[in-house]
């Protein structure tokens, strides 16, 4: 039987995982940043993408031999496989030509885009004082564009179709989640189809890389690999709106990435974005944390 600890254990070790994510994507972030300026994205997509897919592979095969391969949800893992492989080239193409704190109120618009699928494809209401927050998010993202919709950019474009399929895929990934427990098979597919994919324009884009870069490059895959796994399992744990509004906290991260690395100084507007953005998912964190105590006085009655 479920009680009140255990739910309230397992929102609060979801949460844990979701912040722990932000930590290990930011940083992935940052070496796809310093990569952009020296190389095209095939030639780190198609490295990176083959060690997360090779890691992943490992792992299955230690635990359950090639029955780990197997997915109960073909046609949501070839989906989420597909809007991966597009989330990550549009990142790469937004981090390349926007200030890295730029991108962090696009990503701000996930939860709100979660919320839209969530209802249809999980089945999971959203509580009007959940939209709400959500709404209070959003207002954040346009303090990015104090001069209005003239200051859109190309960056800008591709960080909307990077929030747009990075919110889908992750929406499918709560969904598969939902009906296995195989986390290493959500982490192989999308990233083996990368690699792929990456692999065919790769003759037409490569340039030799340096030891130095190759390296940036291999810890690229590892941290994504961790990131992701450690994504797959939140998702497992908490709903895709909530988990995501967690994410914004990587706004610090990135904040820190960008200056001390890169030298760059965010408007005062992104900072007050940032603050709305943060507040709004505190507000979902609290929500969830009421609605798990609901659900188990409900369950043990």
């Amino acid at each position: 039987m479920m009680t009140r600890g255990t739910t309230i254990w397992t929102t609060l070790s979801g949460v844990g995982l979701a912040i722990l994510y932000s930590v290990l994507i930011s940083g992935a972030d940052g070496i796809t940043k310093f990569i952009a300026t020296s190389y095209a994205a095939p030639q780190l997509f198609a490295l990176s993408g083959g060690i997360v897919a090779g890691l992943s592979l490992i792992g299955m095969m230690r635990r359950d031999g090639v029955r780990g391969l197997r997915t109960s949800c073909p046609d949501a893992m070839l989906i989420r496989s597909a809007t991966t492989v597009m989330g990550t080239i549009s990142f790469f193409y937004a981090f390349k030509l926007l200030p890295f704190a730029d991108v962090f109120l696009f990503t701000a618009m996930i939860p709100l885009m979660a919320a839209l699928i969530s209802g249809p494809v999980l089945k999971e209401s959203v509580r009007p004082q959940v939209w709400g927050a959500l709404a209070m998010g959003l207002i954040g993202v346009f303090f990015l564009f104090p001069e209005g919709i003239y200051a859109l950019s190309t960056g800008h474009l591709a960080a909307t179709v990077a929030v747009i399929c990075g919110t889908v895929s992750m929406v499918l990934s709560r969904y598969i989640g939902l009906r296995e427990d195989n986390i290493l098979a959500q982490v192989f597919y999308p990233n083996f189809a990368l690699m792929m994919v990456m692999a065919l324009a790769l003759p037409f884009v490569y340039s030799p890389m340096s030891w130095h870069d190759f390296s940036w490059a291999v810890l690229y895959g590892i941290c994504l690999f961790a990131a992701r796994w450690v994504l797959v399992s939140a998702l497992q744990k908490i709903p895709a709106y909530v988990v995501t509004p967690l994410l914004n906290v990587q706004f610090a991260w990135m904040v820190g990435i960008g200056f001390f690395i890169f030298g760059e100084h965010p408007a005062i507007g992104v900072y007050t974005g940032a603050a709305i953005v943060v507040g709004a998912g505190l507000w979902l964190i609290y929500l969830q944390l009421q609605l798990t105590e609901e659900t188990a006085i409900i369950a043990a009655e």
